[in-house]
């Protein structure tokens, strides 16, 4: 059991000092304690071997904050140098405090009272004499309090107010940027988190100016109470001559004033360097010995005067010599370096020449693409894409988002285009670089529609609606209210124009359903019917072969959103048969739910016109071939009379409000299908197989 305990206090004791290490290790930790060391020297009396190693951590971290300066691309990648001044500084006053007190304590005892580090820096400067430790120490006050100090305060006053007063501006620029669609959003993040920290810091550095700044002046002070003090302490408690109180205390305050003032000016100097880079990019050197050596012009004639210089009477000539030897050499290194950038800029601006000659030249390949749909506009129309918020542009993305919902189908971008040749206020719908359709419209008025196709009492111009060749006619805005309150129809021209379109698209689905657009759709089903897409393409049917039966039933107007139910039905077709107009017809069956739900009124039933078994046995057997070769085959007095029938039955039920669809026996629905779509295509044609069990229907007569 004792052995037990032993280990465990063993143990115990060594995990304490690594929870001490792993303390230190956390940079926020050992800044709390360096800050608190520098509070406690302020308060605690420092030993003099202690005070030659902080004088010399001092040192060092003046000349590492230069160095960082020096060697930073841009002023804001030293942010926290503020902070960093304000520390040091404060280090710098704790250590004046902590000498002043051993100067005052033991400053009679000899040089060394103070350690060894103040010992050396005021024998070195002040040579014996302190007379010129007092001359130097004061020189470099003036340098680092009236020269440096104040400058780079000065630049950071300007510079913060700049920064303020030009911040609204960039903010809007970055936002116009992001409108634009210049920049991304991360990307204006980043901006104006830029812009904001800019701001911030020289802001910050303003502030941190007067840390230097009162440093210098305490400096001064201190120098003058430990001079001051030391001759009294001297001579009126040690008993120390004037002169022996003289050297002692005044080596010791000038070379405490030494050690505190040297770091000081190249922390100084650092914050001048910092706030004086503004905007450059890159190390000071880059940006120093870059834009200086930049000229050659200037430095030849640099080399001139100094070699002018040179041949002046009692002028040294050697070092002016040198001088203009050196800037001479710099000069045609400059002039080189620039005739070598020179030439590689016009080797570039050749290839970027050439390359734009090669694109130029290129597009008689790119000339043979064409736009899918395209929209062009006469010159009166285009305020409708221009303005900001044109309803144009948003309805058309609408129309296409309700198409991919309603019928599968992905609409392909239309393009949008003026065209000086049209009339002002014309515009023409292609598919496929085909005119499809072509309207007129007023850009700034409205167009009215009476849903019962009476004359409209109304001031305006009458015309003729454009998707529907409806009567109809444009009215001015102020008319609206009236024209809504009569029970008008009332439209503005760019609903007119996405109505016309989206007729257009639907008459012509099958034909911009192209190769690549099935592909796509078979590629963006879910992981879960990629098995049924690989055991059916293309062992049974091809891409080809399945895009044709995806025609068919958008040219029919037959929604293909059903993807994984169509290829359901196509694999069972294809089991029996490759025929693509039999295995559009099984599709059908398939899709009789939906099919019917399409056609079902407001009635809730399906209007329904039968075709007569007179009819039925006409076609069936006006059928000829085998196979795949079928085709019908009726006299053209027969179809005449047929076509005759079906327009009389359907006008007849028309003047009712009836809008039935024809049905007929599945083996000639294709070929009725295909008589009918030319002079009524907008008439669907029902197969027997195409009524769903549960579907209501009213048989509204016989053709």
């Amino acid at each position: 059991m004792a052995d037990s305990s032993n280990t465990g206090g063993a143990s115990l004791a060594g995990s304490i000092p690594g929870r001490a290490l792993d303390s230190l290790r956390r940079g926020d930790i050992a800044l709390a304690l360096g800050v608190v060391s520098i509070l406690v020297v302020l308060i605690m009396p420092m030993p003099s071997w202690m005070l030659d190693v902080s004088l010399a951590l001092s040192m060092t971290l003046s000349v590492l904050i230069l160095m960082t300066v020096l060697f930073i691309h841009r002023a804001l990648d030293f942010s926290s140098f503020p902070t960093v001044l304000l520390i040091a500084t404060m280090l710098r006053l704790a250590l004046n405090l902590a000498s002043t007190r051993l100067i005052l304590a033991h400053g009679h005892q000899g040089t060394d009272a103070a350690g060894q580090v103040i010992q050396a820096f005021g024998g070195f400067v002040m040579a014996g004499n302190f007379v010129i430790g007092i001359i130097v120490f004061g020189i470099l006050v003036i340098v680092n309090f009236i020269v440096i100090t104040k400058g780079s305060g000065r630049i950071a006053e300007v510079s913060a107010r700049f920064s303020l007063d030009s911040m609204p501006g960039k903010q809007m620029a970055v936002d116009a940027d992001l409108s634009a669609g210049l920049i991304d959003e991360q990307e204006a993040k980043r901006r104006r988190k830029e812009l904001e920290d800019e701001s911030n810091f020289f802001g910050a550095m303003d502030g941190a100016a007067k840390f230097v700044r009162g440093d210098a002046i305490a400096g001064l002070l201190i120098t003058f109470i430990n001079v001051i003090g030391g001759m009294i302490i001297g001579i009126a408690q040690q008993d120390l001559s004037f002169s022996a109180a003289a050297q002692s205390y005044t080596l010791l305050t000038v070379g405490d004033g030494l050690v505190s003032q040297i770091p000081a000016l190249i922390v100084s100097t650092g914050a001048g360097l910092l706030v004086s880079k503004s905007n450059n990019v890159g190390s000071a050197d880059k940006a120093l010995f870059g834009q200086l050596g930049a000229y050659p012009r200037a430095l030849g004639l640099s080399s001139f005067l100094t070699f002018s210089l040179a041949l002046l009477p009692g002028i040294p000539m050697l070092p002016f010599l040198l001088l203009s030897a050196t800037a001479a050499g710099l000069a045609w290194m400059s002039h080189r370096r620039n005739a070598v950038a020179e030439v590689q800029a016009a080797e570039q601006s050749q290839q970027a020449a050439q390359a734009a000659q090669a694109e130029k030249e290129e597009p008689i390949a790119s000339a043979l693409a064409i736009d899918e749909v395209r929209l062009e506009l006469g010159y009166g129309l285009l305020s409708m894409v221009n303005k900001e918020g044109a309803r144009l542009t948003d309805q058309i993305k609408a129309l296409r988002k309700q198409l991919a919902q309603e019928m599968g189908f992905v609409l392909p971008s239309v393009r949008i285009q003026d065209n000086l040749q049209l009339p002002a206020n014309s515009y023409v719908l292609r598919i496929k670089e085909i005119e499809a359709g072509r309207g007129e419209l007023r850009a700034n008025m409205l167009l009215v529609m009476d849903p019962q196709g009476q004359d409209i009492p109304l001031t305006g111009e009458k015309t003729t609606e454009p998707t529907f060749g409806l009567p109809a006619m444009w009215v001015g805005e102020q008319q609206r209210e009236e024209a809504l309150f009569r029970g008008y129809t009332v439209v503005d021209p760019p609903t007119v124009i996405t109505t016309h379109l989206t007729e257009i698209i639907k008459d012509n689905m099958a034909e911009l359903l192209s190769y690549a657009e099935t592909q796509k759709l078979l590629d963006e089903l879910d992981k879960d019917q990629q098995k049924l897409v690989a055991d059916l393409v293309p062992n049974s049917i091809t891409v080809g072969g399945l895009q044709r039966v995806l025609q068919n039933l958008l040219n029919e107007r037959i929604s293909i959103r059903d993807l994984p139910g169509i290829l359901e039905a196509v694999s069972e077709a294809t089991s029996y048969t490759r025929n693509v107009t039999a295995i559009t017809e099984h599709v059908r069956a398939r899709l009789a739910r939906q099919i019917c739900n399409d056609h079902t009124g407001e009635g809730g039933y399906i209007p329904i016109l039968a075709l007569s078994p007179h009819w039925e046995q006409a076609f069936t057997e006006a059928i000829v071939g085998d196979g795949e070769d079928k085709q019908l085959s009726m006299a053209p007095s027969q179809l005449q009379e047929f076509i005759n029938a079906v327009r009389q039955s359907f006008e007849r039920q028309a003047m009712m409000g009836e809008l039935p669809v024809l049905l007929t026996s599945p083996g000639i629905r294709p070929y009725v299908r295909s008589i009918v779509e030319r002079f009524r295509p907008q008439t669907s044609v029902l197969s027997q197989n195409e009524i769903h069990p549960k579907a209501r229907i009213k048989t509204l007569g016989q053709i």
